[in-house]
């Protein structure tokens, strides 16, 4: 009987040694670069996530203004760019004429001076409203967008034409697989090379619907991202990566790191080998919760070299390339 337990004791010791140290970023060695960072929305204005719910009008309740931008515009963009941003993502929606308009919000209301939903209006009689007509940081006492905001939503096209070769990541903001297939339909016309450049993320039919059609095309939704860390979790300390977890993206909380085996630079590096973009969101993830002071970065280890997404590019930037 005692030589039965030594051998089971032995066993263990092996196994959870085996584990340490096949999970254990002490020892390897992280690569010397820096983490890639992604501009939520472009270089957006920013708001109290306190209370926060699905149907909160963010326009209504931003913080007092520290940049002349607004989200989702090509100017924001640029800006988020040149600030140091390596991706920038935005938002769309489908028109009345078939077109993809860049913006957020299902409805016109809380950001336009336009009444009703984007799609029932064509992109043309979307250029009509002014997007910044809603916002307001003291309880609509002022609106210091209004008026600055008139013919600023593009296209998905006019921003693709405007900037040929950075890196963009495009939310799908419905759960409709026909935008799924329309996008994909839209995608098609470029190479290879650009639609490497290019993430899709959003609802899980349209994400369904667009894999199936353009499977080199890089997609995340919240069942692909279950899939993988799931089967990850389960699998992943003998340093295997599931096939669920291949060529796609993974928007990570931070409060979830612990679970994921040998985090931050081997599962990077596992993750990485199979073409698969890890992004660190902050917090549990609720509600594009992102690092946006620098403070914030203390959180995230020194060996971390994957996405950071962030609201405020021009403070996060500068705090990580300097």
């Amino acid at each position: 009987m005692k030589k039965i337990l030594k051998r089971v004791f032995l066993f263990l010791l092996i196994f959870v040694a085996f584990i340490f140290l096949n999970n254990n970023s002490l020892f390897t060695k992280a690569p010397n670069t820096e983490p890639f960072l992604l501009a939520h929305r472009g270089l957006a204005q920013t708001f109290t996530m306190e209370g926060i719910t699905g149907e909160t009008c963010t326009a209504e309740r931003i913080y007092e203004p520290e940049h002349p931008y607004l989200e989702n515009t090509t100017s924001s963009m640029e800006a988020a760019f040149e600030a140091g941003a390596d991706v920038v993502e935005f938002d769309i929606q489908l028109t009345k004429d078939g077109d993809f308009a860049v913006f957020h919000d299902w409805s016109l209301e809380c950001r336009t001076d336009g009444i009703g939903q984007v799609k029932d209006y064509t992109m043309d009689e979307l250029k009509t409203f002014d997007i910044g007509y809603g916002y307001t940081a003291d309880n609509g006492k002022s609106y210091p967008f209004r008026g600055k905001g008139l013919g600023l939503m593009p296209s998905i096209d006019e921003v693709l034409s405007h900037f040929p070769e950075q890196s963009f990541l495009i939310h799908i903001k419905s759960n409709d697989p026909k935008e799924g297939e329309q996008l994909a339909k839209y995608l098609a016309q470029f190479p290879e090379s650009r639609l490497k450049q290019l993430a899709v993320y959003g609802g899980d039919l349209p994400i369904a619907t667009l894999k199936e059609i353009m499977p080199n095309v890089s997609v995340m939704s919240k069942e692909t991202l279950k899939s993988c860390l799931l089967s990850y979790m389960a699998v992943g300390w003998t340093g295997y990566v599931p096939a669920s977890c291949k060529n796609t993206q993974l928007h990570i909380p931070e409060k979830y790191t612990p679970l994921m085996w040998g985090y931050p630079s081997k599962f990077l590096k596992r993750m990485e080998k199979v073409d698969t973009r890890v992004i660190l969101v902050a917090g549990k993830g609720n509600w594009s919760e992102g690092f946006d002071q620098e403070q914030d970065l203390e959180r995230i280890p020194q060996k971390y070299t994957g996405g950071i997404w962030t609201n405020r590019i021009d403070l996060i930037a500068p705090a990580i390339k300097k």
